[in-house]
């Protein structure tokens, strides 16, 4: 039997933008298995980088129930909740969010570094990391030295260093073209049939349609399916 990885009841987002209120996530319910692979997509400002803030720990709902892995998420303290994002989630960018000063393979390395593990482990398992995604051979490179899609490949691997059983990927392919964008989807389709629970966050159809399941996301109301687009 297949475990609940993430599961969102009745979940409420609001935010005041002067004399109005935005409900940002209006009554959301979502349900995602360990192993599976969702895209959520939407328009902009629909609510979907709320939705990803909430599943990734970044942001608390005013109401509604969220529990991740077992753990319910509005019971846990600051610090719980970051050690949950240094372990159990890894985040993928859509503008990668690299330090321009740090080679590829340091970059990769930081979630280690908060973590506290040794110097030797930690350079072992970034390289091990960038391996995955094949480009070992740019670790010493700097983010100005790569492409979009190797830049990418770097934020998948410092995503991928601490063995999270959840990826999110916000706009992954947004920054990139379409050959580039096709890599990184089989990349993280790859990761997936490892067993690796993926979040998909997208504007974008035709990479939304390369997920296992597609839910969308209008006016902070969630629905099955493309219905909504």
């Amino acid at each position: 039997m297949t475990e609940t990885m993430i599961s969102l009841k009745e979940i409420e987002k609001t935010y005041k933008m002067g004399q109005n209120t935005v409900h940002a996530l209006d009554h959301v319910s979502l349900s995602i298995e360990a192993g599976d692979f969702v895209s959520v997509v939407g328009p902009s400002g629909s609510g979907k980088s709320t939705l990803m803030n909430t599943i990734g720990c970044l942001d608390h709902p005013d109401s509604g129930e969220y529990v991740l892995d077992g753990n319910h998420v509005d019971s846990l303290k600051d610090w719980q909740l970051a050690d949950i994002r240094n372990r159990k989630i890894g985040f993928i960018f859509q503008n990668f969010n690299l330090l321009g000063k740090l080679t590829a393979l340091e970059n990769v390395e930081l979630p280690l570094i908060y973590r506290g593990i040794k110097v030797k482990e930690r350079k072992e398992r970034a390289m091990a990391s960038l391996a995955q995604v094949g480009i070992k051979e740019r670790a010493e490179h700097l983010p100005n030295q790569l492409s979009g899609g190797q830049q990418q490949r770097t934020a998948i691997a410092r995503a991928l260093v601490g063995q999270p059983s959840i990826l999110l990927a916000d706009e992954p392919t947004g920054a990139l073209d379409s050959r580039t964008s096709k890599e990184i989807i089989d990349l993280l389709t790859a990761l997936n049939e490892e067993g690796r629970t993926i979040v998909l966050i997208t504007h974008d159809l035709h990479v939304a349609r390369e997920a296992k399941r597609t839910v969308s996301i209008r006016d902070g109301k969630l629905y099955e399916g493309e219905q909504t687009l």
